[in-house]
């Protein structure tokens, strides 16, 4: 009650809407405005330009008085156009660390904020820039969220508009009806999105499963769509073929199946079959090794994983495969949300230089080019290149994708296959004879294999650093076989720190091993064009 005048106080609803660049974010709060103006109540929006974290971010903060207009009197009502750090009612958000990061601004109140949140991510530029995986827990995150609101509600709203067909402004929508925060039934937001005449049909299909979903206690803390490894049934063991299920353990089942079948469409079956005998010789040496988790084969299963991402590494043929699947123009379509009868062009832009030609040719060829593109570089030449733009749409530009995606077969008859299946043999090797030593070397050993990520000078530098690891590490003098494996952790998590190496040489001679070698850097001339100024 107000002391002077007897009435009783009523304070607006504040909504703060967290959007990244592209979503809808402004035609979200124009709709709910629209809403709320249509059932007779005060609303008042701002929206707030924020840095470009992502693809841009922007927050829209809205403020609703719960009260109609007929019922004040002639009165109205004093909004704000700005959140007042823990004074927010309602924190609407389309990403999860989106969501975590106005947490940490101050804006939400574990005695009166409720949350609604997509589970969904957009990774940062920092998390891409990581070697490792830079990625922040979604376990983590939602934990802050419980942890700081008052209640929450969260799901993958990216998936349900993605499903829907629609943007996820349409999601959120159907979000906040669905948690009955604000004082409109669900028929007044349902007529607003029909007023706005474009997509309405897929709008309000994302936004009735938003609802529906909101309204499901069982989703406060997880995505129902998310499948755990725990919801594996026993028709997924029986599609398991018998060359894996009578080899392997069933705790290797799903991971080994996963690599078999990456690389038969990769390459063939053979190539997966050499695979399947990689892996078996990786177990049997665990098994003999007396390890403490043997039913597990952790050493087995990181082996698994990352030999099936290395011996599926990418070269000419599986760049042009990939740019020329129907699934890749769906998924385009898709994105740039082209209807139907809409014409679509895609041009890809390729500038090989003579390592990736000469990768995907004989070793003799190879090696003759590449010697003469050394001299080239040794020179204070520019390395040579050639720039390719190819209409991936045109007749022209999908048979040339296709025809090289055709030489397959040309694969393992080149220089990179033989380069690629010597360091795969090596890193197995240091495998074997870590577990040979010690379970615990083993699978530092094993966990090596991250480092081997990308393409081009990031791969090569990811190999050369495994490489000098095995070479060093697993023969420098320890103390013990803790130690050894200590070591090697240390190395591994250094080179995946810091690309350029710093952080590695100096773990490295911390640990008695020597610093990689310094490789030398030609100075590259470049020629002034005339008539510039000098």
């Amino acid at each position: 009650m107000d002391s002077a005048t007897g009435n009783n106080v009523q304070r607006p609803v504040s909504l703060l809407i967290c959007a990244l660049g592209g979503e809808g974010g402004g035609v979200l709060v124009e709709w709910l405005v629209r809403t709320a103006t249509a059932c007779g109540f005060a609303a008042q929006s701002t929206s707030i330009p924020g840095v470009a974290q992502r693809t841009g971010s922007t927050t829209y903060y809205l403020e609703i008085f719960p009260v109609p207009l007929a019922q004040l009197g002639g009165r109205q009502p004093v909004l704000s156009l700005y959140p007042v750090p823990g004074a927010l009612d309602i924190l609407v958000s389309s990403e999860l660390l989106e969501t975590v990061r106005q947490i940490g601004n101050g804006m939400v109140s574990p005695d009166r904020t409720e949350v609604l949140t997509s589970t969904s991510r957009t990774l940062t530029t920092l998390e891409k820039m990581q070697l490792a995986d830079g990625r922040a827990s979604d376990q983590e995150l939602l934990g802050i969220v419980d942890t700081y609101s008052r209640a929450h509600r969260a799901f993958d709203m990216s998936a349900v508009a993605r499903d829907a067909g629609t943007v996820v402004s349409a999601v959120l929508m159907g979000a906040i009806a669905g948690s009955e925060l604000l004082p409109f039934p669900r028929q007044a937001f349902e007529a607003t999105i029909r007023q706005s005449g474009r997509g309405v049909d897929a709008s309000l299909k994302g936004f009735a499963r938003a609802f529906e979903l909101v309204q499901k206690a069982s989703i406060e803390h997880a995505s129902p769509e998310r499948r755990t490894d725990s919801s594996r049934t026993s028709a997924d063991d029986a599609a398991v073929p018998q060359a894996i299920s009578t080899v392997f353990s069933p705790a290797l089942h799903d991971m080994v199946m996963l690599g078999y079948s990456r690389l038969v469409e990769y390459q063939d079956e053979a190539y997966a079959q050499l695979y399947l005998d990689r892996v078996a010789r990786i177990q049997a040496a665990e098994q003999a090794a007396n390890a403490p988790d043997e039913q597990g084969f952790v050493v087995t299963r990181d082996v698994a994983r990352y030999l099936a991402l290395w011996m599926a590494f990418d070269d000419i043929v599986r760049v042009a495969d990939l740019k020329s699947r129907a699934s890749r123009f769906a998924r385009i379509r898709s994105e740039v949300k082209a209807a139907p009868d809409e014409l679509l062009r895609v041009y890809d832009f390729f500038k090989p230089g003579v390592p990736e030609l000469a990768g995907l040719l004989p070793e003799s060829i190879a090696q003759f080019l590449m010697k003469r593109d050394k001299r080239r570089r040794d020179a204070g030449k520019v390395p040579l290149a050639l720039p390719i733009k190819v209409a991936a749409h045109s007749v022209f530009g999908y048979v040339t994708l296709r025809l090289l995606a055709k030489l397959r077969w040309l694969r393992k008859r080149s220089l990179r296959y033989k380069q690629e299946q010597r360091m795969i043999e090596r890193w197995l090797d240091g495998v074997t004879g870590g577990l040979e030593s010690d379970w615990q070397v083993g699978i530092e050993v094993a966990q090596c294999g991250r480092l081997i990520k990308g393409y081009g000078s990031t791969n090569e530098r990811g190999k050369e650093n495994l490489l000098h690891v095995l070479d060093h590490l697993l023969v420098v003098a320890f103390d013990n076989k803790d130690s050894r494996a200590e070591a090697i952790r240390k190395a591994r998590e250094a080179a995946l720190a810091d690309d350029t190496g710093k952080a590695l040489d100096q773990t490295l001679v911390e640990l008695g091993a020597p610093a990689r070698p310094v490789k030398a850097q030609p100075v590259v001339w470049m020629k002034k064009p005339r008539g510039t100024a000098v």
